[in-house]
């Protein structure tokens, strides 16, 4: 096989995923998708991309619907080849995903109906603001937004610095921690924050280094009044611990893909640098053996989403973990094969050096990673 000319497709994707969405969804990464990655890179949010992809199924692969089943493993893939071109919207495609499974779960009549619907359509478009209480829970931050129990609901003031995939009519999944009184059990709770709501204000956040176009924002709530049809989740622990695996878990689709795009542009320049690029380590077919394995990995792990035990997260921690790494070397690898042409400001390469430090970092992070399957491990060692 030639692979200069040919790059490998995501290998070990069964080949029993639902084809004509697989389909629609290349040919909106291949095409509209390919044509605006500079601009997004950039600071363009591609709405009308994200909607695209909604209408085709592509962010609702997860959930069950009329017309399908729930299909992690789906979901997963399609948001691989969209990150395989872009790395910015494939992180929009998992913030969208995230949203409506926190709607899906809820039970809550006034989001499982229209809003729901709204959501699955693309018609919604919203992100998830679960960063700080993630780190809250994992104890490496305090809880940011503060809650007080008031006559049919609760008023919440605080500010979160980064929530993605926003827009003046878009919302999120957040948490605030409500203020016990004299009580010692800790008490969250989990609405749907719209940004456009009284009491909420959307602030511009400082230049990232890269994927600008994802709609990131800080938001500003002061007594944003919370009322019984915009909760998720009253107390929050139990139904975070239903659905974290899969909130994990969904992200590697992140890491599968910008990886694939990275081991892509090493097969680009293997004819005509392949007699030197062979010196080199983190080779594209050893990194495509590993990428093949840990896809599989994850595709299992997709069977049992909502597998509540602590093997199984600690399971999905790391694979996420080792998919950020993958990503990070297979992103460092890809310059060195590609020389001075992958050190261009434009070059896919150095776009998605970038994507793969974002792969790194975001919550959870390697190091946030690390700390949780540390402590599981301990917990589930005995004394």
């Amino acid at each position: 096989m030639n692979h200069a000319d040919m790059p490998q497709d995501l290998a070990s994707l069964p080949a029993e995923v639902p084809s004509a969405l697989m389909a629609a969804v290349q040919a909106i990464a291949q095409g509209p998708l390919k044509q605006q990655v500079e601009a997004i890179d950039r600071g363009l949010y591609p709405q009308a991309i994200l909607r695209d992809l909604a209408g085709v199924g592509a962010m609702s692969a997860h959930l069950d619907t009329d017309t399908h089943t729930a299909d992690y493993g789906l979901a997963i893939q399609a948001m691989a080849e969209v990150s395989r071109v872009c790395g910015a919207t494939g992180f929009m495609m998992w913030c969208q995903a995230v949203c409506g499974l926190y709607l899906q779960r809820s039970g809550n009549p006034a989001l499982t109906g229209r809003v729901l619907q709204a959501h699955l359509s693309g018609e919604g478009l919203g992100g998830t603001a679960l960063s700080n209480p993630m780190k809250s829970y994992a104890q490496i931050e305090g809880m940011l937004l503060r809650a007080r129990a008031v006559e049919g609901g609760y008023q919440v003031s605080g500010t979160l610095p980064w929530v993605s995939n926003l827009g003046p009519n878009q919302y999120c999944g957040a948490i605030a921690s409500v203020d016990s009184g004299s009580s010692s059990e800790p008490h969250e709770i989990m609405f749907l924050l719209h940004c456009d709501a009284p009491g909420v204000e959307m602030r511009e956040c400082p230049s990232f280094s890269g994927m600008e176009g994802t709609g990131t924002y800080a938001l500003r709530l002061s007594d944003h009044f919370v009322g019984a049809d915009q909760l998720i989740a009253d107390p929050t622990r139990p139904f975070i611990a239903s659905i974290r695996a899969a909130f994990v878990m969904l992200q590697c689709g992140m890491a599968v893909g910008v990886t694939q795009g990275a081991i892509d542009s090493m097969w680009a320049v293997e004819g005509q640098l392949g007699h030197v690029n062979q010196f080199l380590e983190d080779r594209p077919d050893a990194l495509q053996a590993e990428l093949d394995e840990l896809t599989a990995r994850v595709m299992k792990l997709a069977e049992t989403p909502f597998d509540t035990s602590q093997e199984f997260f600690i399971d999905v921690l790391d694979a996420r973990a080792h998919g950020a790494e993958l990503c990070l070397r297979a992103a460092q690898s890809a310059l060195m094969h590609q020389g001075a042409r992958g050190y261009l400001l434009s070059s896919d390469v150095q776009r998605r050096v970038r994507e793969s430090h974002f792969v790194a970092i975001v919550t959870p992070a390697i190091k946030h990673l690390r700390k949780e399957i540390a402590r599981l491990s301990t917990e589930e060692m005995p004394a």
